[in-house]
C-alpha cells in the first residue's frame, strides 16, 4: 500500500493504526505458458466427496484467445469436427441398426429446436456448431438452459457461457448437483434447477465435476506453435540482416558518408538480404556471409512437430483439414473413414445423448449419418471382396446380396455356386439340381421307368402331359422296337433272306439266269409302265404307326425358332409413357395440394408479413417474405418422384430387355445394365421436377413483390400447375419412355455377344432432326455410340446426351446378328 495513503486511512478510522494486510494467496493458471501447466495443477476446491475441482481454474477466455483464435491447427481441428453436427439433421427413432432406425418420430419439440430454430438468436445449425465447439474447448463442459411452456413443452434451448456457470454440489443428498448459478452479463445471478439445465461434458476418468478436452493435452504443443510463429514474426520485423557484409578501408572518408553507410544497417524486413558496406581499417578488405543460418530449419521442424501433435490430440488427420498431398485416393479414403469412425461418430453420440432425457422411453436421438459417403468405405470394401468371391465361384448370389444388404432372391439359381468358365452352376442340394436340369428327380428314382428325365420339355398348351409321356404313349401303340441284330436273326429264321436254288447254285449264276430269261426291252415300255403305275396307284390310309407319330408330335411343344433381329415398337413407347404420365399427374396433383397447405401453415408464415394475428397482442408477425424454397422443398419431391417412377421404369426395362434377349440369343436374360438404364432415367425425371419447382419458387418470389395477400400467392400456385403441370407430365413421360425402352434394349443387345449390330431407324417424316436423318440406316456394332453434331449418343433418347438431341426424339434401333 502506498505510504502516502496511510495518514488518510488513519484519520478515517479514528486515529487507529491500520496495518495493510497481505493479499490472499490466489492461484493463477497459465494455460499455455510458464512452468505451471493447467493440466498439472488443481483449482484447490474440494467437493463433498473430497474430489478436487479440476475444471474450476480453466480460463475459458484465454483458451479462446490463445488456443483457438491464434493457433491455426487448433482452429482447423475444431472446425473440422464441429461443422458436421451443424450440417447433419437429427432424428428420433428406435430399432433398426446403426445406419437407419426401424421407426422414427416425425414431430417432436427437440427435432424442431435442433433442426429448425433453437432460440430467437440462433438457428438449429448454428446452435449445434457452437455446442460442439464448446464441448471440445471447455474443460468444465457445456451448459444448455431449457425453457418450457406453461404446458410443459420444451420451446427453447440456450447455450450458457461455461465460465459464467457455477456448479453447486449437493452436500446433503446424493444428487451430486444441488443447482447451478448463472451470472448474466448484467452481473445478476440466477439459480437454475438441474432439470432446466443440460450439463454435457466429455467425462473425466475420476472427477464427475470435470470434463476433458483435447486442448488440455495439446496445450504445450499449441504454446510452442504460437510462440514459434510469434518469435519468427518478431525476428523478421526487427532483423535487417543483409545477405553479406563487405569491409573496405574508410580512411579519409567523410564522417557523414560513414553515417550514411551505417544507416543502411537499420532493422526491418525491407532491408533483409541487401549487401552492406562497412569499414575495416587501413588497407583492409573482408567479406562476411550472413545469409546462412540454421534458425529457419529449426523453425520448420518445430512447426511440423507442433502441427502433428495438435492434430493427433484432436484426432483429425491432416487430409481432413485440407492437405491430402502425398496420399493415394485409397489412403485419403481410409483417413477420412478413420476420422469418422474414431473421432466424429463418438463426438456425435455424446452430443445426441444429452437430449435423450426429453424423449419417451425406448426412443433415442442421433445425428442422421446415412448419407455420409466416408462411412461407406468399409462397406464398399466388403462388397468388393464379396463380388470377387462370387466371380470366383466361392459364394452364391444370395450370399453376396446378404453382404450388400439387399433382399435375397432365394431361388435355385441364386443359391447355387457358379463356377468359371462360362459360370457353370453348382447346385446347393438335390432339389436345386433337378430345378437346374443337372440331375434326376430323387422322388422318381426307382419308380416309373417312363418318368421324364431332368430338364424335360414342359407340357403343351392345354395338355397335362409332358413330351416324354406323349412319346412313351406313342411307343406303346406298337410292338417294342428291336435292335438290328435281332431283326436280322428273325428274318433268317423265317427264311426271308434265303435265295431260291438256281442252276449254278450261286448268286452269280442266279443273276445270269435271270438276265438270260428276260426279253429285250422295247423302247418306251418303261415310260408307259411308269405312267400307268402312277395313274392306277393310290395311297392307302395311314396305319397305326403313322397315327401314333402324329399323336406324339401333336403333344410335343417345340422350341420357338430365332427371329431375325429385334426392334421396339410404338406400342412399347406409348404404353410406358401412358403409365408414367398417370403417375406423374397424380404426384403433381398431390404436390400442388401440399404446397398450398404449406402456404397456409402457421409455421411457414410466422415472422412474415403474411401472418394473420390472432389478437391485438399477437406479435408473431413480421416484415419478411415467405421462404420460397421451404414452401416448395424441391429435394423432397425429387426423391419422392424417383421412388414412384423407379418400379414402373424397371418393370418396363426388364420386359424390353427380356424380349430383345429372346430374339437375339433365344434366352430371355435381363442384364443388370437394363435396370441401370431405368434408374438413370428416374434420376433424369427427378432433375426435371427439381427444375420445375425452381420455376415455381421463382414465381412465388416475384408474386411476393406485388402482393401481401396470401390468397394471391395461392392463386399463383394454382395457375402455375394448370399452365405447366400437364405439359411437364407429358414431356417427362415421353422422354423417360424413349430413354428406358431404348436403353434396356441396347443393354440386352450389348450383352448378347460380339456379333450383334444395330441400325438407326427414324420415322422418316418432317419432324426428324437433320442430325438424326443423317444416321438413318447407319449400322454399328452393339456398344459403339453414334456421333451426332459432335456428341455421342448410345441410343435414341440417351439421358446423358444434350437435351437438344433427345427431347421429343422418336427414333429407334434395329438389332440383328452379322452373317
Amino acid at each position: 500500500m502506498p505510504r502516502q495513503l496511510l495518514p488518510t486511512l488513519r484519520g478515517l478510522l479514528g486515529g487507529r493504526e491500520v496495518q495493510p494486510t497481505a493479499p490472499a494467496a490466489v492461484e493463477t493458471k497459465d494455460l499455455f505458458g510458464g512452468n505451471a501447466y493447467a493440466s498439472m495443477s488443481y483449482a484447490g476446491t474440494s467437493h463433498v466427496w473430497g474430489l478436487p475441482g479440476r475444471a474450476d481454474g480453466w480460463d475459458m477466455e484465454r483458451v479462446i484467445i490463445e488456443g483457438y483464435e491464434r493457433s491455426i491447427w487448433t482452429f482447423k481441428s475444431v472446425e473440422a469436427i464441429s461443422k458436421h453436427p451443424s450440417t447433419l439433421p437429427v432424428q428420433i427413432g428406435r430399432g433398426g441398426d446403426e445406419r437407419r432406425f426401424e421407426e422414427t418420430l416425425e414431430d417432436h419439440p427437440v427435432l424442431r429446436l435442433l433442426n429448425d430454430r433453437a432460440n430467437p438468436l440462433e438457428t438449429g445449425d448454428v446452435f449445434k456448431k457452437r455446442l460442439s465447439a464448446q464441448f471440445l474447448l471447455s474443460k468444465k463442459g457445456v451448459f444448455v438452459e431449457k425453457t418450457y411452456s406453461r404446458g410443459g413443452v420444451l420451446v427453447r434451448l440456450d447455450l450458457l457461457p461455461p465460465d459464467r456457470v457455477q456448479i453447486i454440489p449437493d452436500d446433503e443428498n446424493a444428487d451430486y448437483v444441488k443447482h447451478f448459478e448463472f451470472t448474466d452479463y448484467s452481473g445478476n445471478v440466477r439459480e437454475l434447477k438441474p432439470k432446466h439445465v443440460i450439463w454435457l461434458r466429455d467425462p473425466h476418468p475420476t472427477d464427475p465435476f470435470s470434463g476433458v478436452t483435447p486442448l488440455e493435452a495439446a496445450g504445450l504443443s499449441v504454446d510452442l506453435d504460437v510462440k514459434a510463429r510469434t518469435y519468427n514474426i518478431s525476428f523478421i520485423d526487427n532483423d535487417g540482416r543483409p545477405g553479406g557484409i563487405v569491409g573496405i578501408d574508410l580512411d579519409g572518408v567523410d564522417p557523414k558518408e560513414v553515417d550514411r553507410i551505417q544507416r543502411r544497417l537499420v532493422p526491418g524486413a525491407h532491408a533483409a538480404g541487401q549487401l552492406t558496406l562497412v569499414g575495416t581499417g587501413p588497407g583492409g578488405v573482408s567479406y562476411v556471409d550472413t545469409s546462412a543460418r540454421p534458425r529457419e530449419m529449426a523453425y520448420e521442424v518445430l512447426a511440423a512437430t507442433a502441427k502433428g501433435e495438435i492434430l493427433a490430440a484432436f484426432g483429425v488427420p491432416e487430409s481432413i483439414v485440407g492437405n491430402a498431398s502425398e496420399r493415394t485416393y485409397a489412403n485419403a479414403d481410409r483417413e477420412e473413414w478413420t476420422f469418422w469412425d474414431h473421432t466424429e461418430l463418438p463426438h456425435l453420440n455424446l452430443l445426441a445423448s444429452a437430449f435423450d432425457a426429453e424423449l419417451p422411453d425406448g426412443w433415442k436421438l442421433r445425428f442422421d449419418t446415412s448419407r455420409v459417403q466416408a462411412l461407406e468405405f468399409p462397406r464398399r470394401q466388403e462388397r468388393e471382396e464379396a463380388r470377387k468371391e462370387w466371380e470366383a465361384g466361392l459364394i452364391s448370389i444370395d450370399e453376396y446380396r446378404e453382404v450388400a444388404g439387399r433382399p435375397l432372391f432365394n431361388v435355385p439359381q441364386s443359391r447355387a455356386l457358379w463356377i468359371s468358365p462360362q459360370k457353370a452352376p453348382v447346385p446347393a442340394n438335390a432339389e436345386d439340381a433337378v430345378a437346374l436340369g443337372l440331375g434326376p428327380d430323387p422322388a422318381l428314382e426307382g419308380g416309373n421307368p417312363a418318368a421324364p428325365p431332368a430338364g424335360a420339355l414342359p407340357p403343351a398348351a392345354g395338355s397335362t402331359e409332358s413330351a416324354f409321356d406323349a412319346v412313351a404313349e406313342a411307343r406303346a401303340l406298337g410292338p417294342a422296337p428291336m435292335d438290328a441284330a435281332a431283326a436280322v436273326a428273325a428274318a433268317r429264321q423265317s427264311g426271308l433272306l434265303e435265295l431260291g436254288a438256281g442252276p449254278g447254285g450261286t448268286a452269280a449264276d442266279a443273276v445270269a439266269a435271270a438276265r438270260a430269261d428276260t426279253a429285250e426291252p422295247v423302247s418306251g415300255d418303261a415310260a408307259a409302265d411308269l405312267a400307268k403305275a402312277r395313274a392306277t396307284t393310290e395311297l392307302g390310309p395311314p396305319g397305326d404307326a403313322a397315327a401314333a407319330v402324329a399323336a406324339a408330335r401333336g403333344r410335343l411343344e417345340g422350341k420357338a425358332l430365332r427371329t431375325t433381329g429385334f426392334e421396339v415398337t410404338d406400342a412399347d413407347y406409348d404404353a410406358l409413357a401412358e403409365s408414367l404420365e398417370h403417375a406423374l399427374q397424380a404426384l403433381l396433383d398431390r404436390q400442388e395440394g401440399v404446397i398450398l397447405a404449406r402456404l397456409r401453415a402457421p409455421k411457414i408464415r410466422k415472422g412474415t408479413r403474411y401472418w394473420e394475428p390472432e389478437n391485438d397482442s399477437d406479435t408473431r408477425g413480421g416484415a419478411a417474405d415467405l421462404d420460397e424454397d421451404r414452401v416448395v422443398s424441391p429435394a423432397r419431391w425429387a426423391d419422392e418422384l424417383a421412388a414412384a417412377l423407379a418400379p414402373i421404369l424397371q418393370e418396363a426395362a426388364a420386359g424390353t430387355a427380356r424380349r430383345a434377349s429372346q430374339a437375339l440369343t433365344g434366352a430371355g436374360v435381363v442384364p443388370p445394365a437394363a435396370y441401370a438404364a431405368a434408374l438413370v432415367t428416374a434420376a433424369y425425371a427427378s432433375a426435371a421436377i427439381t427444375a420445375f419447382l425452381a420455376e415455381l419458387a421463382e414465381e412465388l418470389r416475384a408474386a411476393q413483390q406485388d402482393t401481401s395477400d396470401l390468397a394471391d400467392l395461392e392463386q399463383a400456385v394454382s395457375e402455375f400447375y394448370t399452365r405447366a403441370g400437364e405439359a411437364l407430365a407429358a414431356r417427362v413421360a415421353e422422354a423417360c419412355a424413349v430413354a428406358t425402352v431404348n436403353g434396356a434394349a441396347d443393354a440386352a443387345a450389348e450383352s448378347a455377344g460380339p456379333d450383334v449390330v444395330r441400325t438407326w431407324v427414324t420415322r422418316g417424316d418432317t419432324r426428324v432432326r437433320p442430325g438424326h436423318k443423317a444416321l438413318h440406316g447407319k449400322t454399328l456394332p452393339a456398344g459403339t455410340p453414334y456421333t451426332v453434331d459432335g456428341f455421342s449418343l448410345r441410343y435414341p433418347g440417351d439421358p446423358f446426351a444434350p437435351i437438344g438431341l433427345t427431347v421429343n426424339c422418336r427414333c429407334r434401333l434395329h438389332y440383328d446378328t452379322e452373317d
